[in-house]
């Protein structure tokens, strides 16, 4: 796997801790604990934390948990007015969107989780959420089969009541005939397409501008998760038979809608069904999650594995590709060990030396200042004294 940037893998377990795999050894950079994940529950909200949804085994309320990139333990749980599961958040980490089981969507702000609205939109449990490049529209799914898609900046008005007119979605769509199991968009704003998948064993396109249907492709089994390449000239779809599929973003007119043409199946490499999908190292691979556990790295051009690895046990459910990060958060060879403390890299230890070094040059010009400054005012002062001396000599003489 030829990389051009460190990039971070978060895997999120309904039995563990969140795990962060350096995407190109494949070592274990950290582990975020304290939570189950949830389907489609991990996201990046700015440069700065990790949100997961979790739903307390005890009580089955709802909360999302805050993380620091360089602490295991949440340092905020936000409560939530029920169980969420689906989480998205702003381009600026300003705003968190979480999806609800009543089919509501909630608006938190970060980091101090107040809620700021809660709108109706679905008729069952929201199931995924997307926001589209220019973070102008949040897109929904729901158990319902159906696609919601609101403007974010209407959400986020404060001034008027959540039933008013400005809270209606831009619009909303029957899009499939079972639920909707991801969303995704492309680039282009509102001009871009939406992907959608189900439990119906199909993934279909959309108009975001319009919500129109564009093309459907039918697959031989359930579609948990999709991804489109950087080109957006290919998606990538996740199956229950523990498949990736790769299909043909676009088609020609006088091709069928429900043609499965350019669909390719590549080799079965995951023991369970195939839950989340995102693409790395700027579209030359793609990494793919099992609820058997196991995370592969593929090569998009040929179709094959390049690495493997993996929660030693339990399920994979949901799956982050950060960009970036590692370098300036955890830390280029720093690594979270498995009893939870914590090395920290040569850079990250010559880093501050150097400061050190460099504040005491600086301490050493000031204290050589402070001494000259001292000196001269002592000779001041000496002179003063003399003429002092001298006038009031020259007082009682004269």
């Amino acid at each position: 796997m030829a990389s051009t940037s460190r990039e971070i893998i978060l895997a999120g377990s309904p039995e563990g801790p969140i795990t962060a795999y350096d995407a190109f050894t494949g070592t274990i950079l950290a582990q975020f604990s304290g939570v189950r994940s949830l389907p489609k529950g991990i996201t990046i909200v700015g440069q700065s934390f990790i949100a997961a949804s979790h739903i307390s085994a005890a009580t089955a309320s709802g909360s999302i948990c805050l993380y620091n990139w360089w602490s295991s333990a949440a340092f905020h749980h936000i409560h939530t007015p029920e169980p969420v599961a689906p989480l998205a958040a702003s381009s600026d980490g300003s705003y968190l969107f979480s999806g609800g089981l009543s089919g509501h969507i909630h608006a938190l702000s970060i980091p101090s989780g107040d809620l700021l609205r809660s709108l109706p939109a679905h008729h069952k449990p929201v199931s995924c959420l997307a926001i589209n490049d220019d973070s102008s529209l949040l897109i929904s799914g729901g158990d319902d089969g159906s696609i919601t898609v609101f403007p974010i900046l209407q959400m986020l008005d404060t001034s008027s009541s959540s039933d008013s007119v400005q809270f209606l979605p831009l619009y909303q769509i029957q899009a499939h005939n079972s639920s909707v199991t991801s969303v995704t968009s492309g680039t282009g704003g509102c001009n871009s397409t939406i992907i959608s998948s189900s439990l119906d064993c199909t993934c279909k396109f959309w108009s975001l501008a319009h919500g129109s249907h564009l093309r459907t492709v039918q697959f031989p089994t359930v579609i948990w998760c999709v991804a489109v390449d950087v080109t957006e000239s290919e998606f990538y779809a996740g199956g229950a038979d523990g498949r990736v599929y790769m299909g043909i973003m676009k088609v020609g007119r006088r091709q069928v809608a429900t043609d499965a043409m350019g669909v390719v199946a590549w080799s079965p490499e995951h023991g369970g069904a195939v839950l989340a999908l995102s693409v790395a190292n700027q579209g030359l691979n793609l990494v793919s999650a099992s609820e058997d556990g196991s995370i592969r790295i593929w090569d998009v051009g040929t179709g094959s594995v390049v690495r493997g690895f993996g929660q030693e046990r339990g399920s994979i459910i949901d799956l982050v590709v950060t960009k970036g990060l590692t370098s300036r958060v955890l830390g280029n060879d720093s690594v979270m060990l498995r009893d939870g403390s914590s090395s920290f890299s040569s850079k990250e230890i010559q880093r501050p030396v150097k400061e050190i070094e460099e504040m005491q040059e600086w301490l050493n010009v000031v204290v050589k200042d402070r001494r000259g400054a001292i000196d001269t005012l002592e000779l001041a002062i000496g002179t003063y004294e003399r003429l002092l001396g001298l006038f009031v000599n020259q007082a009682k003489g004269g």
